[in-house]
């Protein structure tokens, strides 16, 4: 199975400036895409693809602000900083608190580029390791039945095996069954760890279910 590389995606409508500044990443062992604007970019197939975005802050059309929120309301959110000619203090904190790895000018080094495009990769990185993880968990919380969600809201709640078989008129020996399976399903071995998992998994609270097997 072929290893896919993250993507430098470099998006700038000045050409001479987009193709010097995909050559200095090309060399700098960066695998590269271009794009002439925010709008292409934006309608590229390679939606979910691994990388990073370097895009210029002034763009006709759609411009780097709007690109960056676009991306950040995205069903993947890259890391994305800005090279601009024309740099303003306003913009800058409207683009750092929007969560822009770094925000450059043009003529910053190309140390301080390729520095911060090492960074944006790292983060782009982490975040798909921890939205895979949570994925993988809310699946085994999906993989409950119905009954199972039932012991698992009363467990949440901390009452104890005799409480839940009276509440779910059965014996208090299905009850610790069931607390088994719940456990080997999410892969924990005790509620505390059960709790911490349901609240990573963005389990906060449990719609009733009919009572059943």
């Amino acid at each position: 199975m072929n290893e896919t590389r993250p993507v430098v995606h470099v998006v700038d409508d000045d050409a001479s400036f987009l193709s010097a500044t995909s050559r200095l990443l090309r060399a700098s062992g960066y695998c590269v895409k271009t794009f002439a604007g925010a709008a292409e970019f934006l309608a590229r197939d390679e939606a979910d693809a691994e990388g990073c975005v370097v895009a210029d802050l002034r763009m006709p059309g759609v411009d780097g602000l709007q690109l960056q929120n676009a991306l950040a309301g995205s069903a993947n959110p890259i890391p994305i900083l800005f090279l601009t000619g024309n740099a303003d203090i306003e913009s800058s904190v409207r683009a750092m608190r929007g969560g822009a790895e770094d925000f450059l000018e043009k003529r910053a080094p190309k140390e301080a580029l390729l520095a911060a495009v090492g960074r944006a990769l790292a983060r782009d990185g982490e975040a798909r390791a921890a939205r895979a993880k949570h994925r993988a968990l809310k699946d085994r919380f999906d993989s409950l039945t119905a009954r199972e969600l039932e012991v698992l809201e009363q467990v949440l709640l901390g009452r104890l095996n005799k409480q839940i078989g009276g509440d779910l008129d059965i014996s208090e020996r299905t009850v610790k069954l069931h607390r088994a399976k719940i456990m080997t399903k999410i892969g924990v071995r005790s509620v505390p760890a059960l709790t911490l998992a349901a609240q990573e998994a963005g389990v906060t609270s449990l719609s009733p279910f009919p009572k059943g097997q």
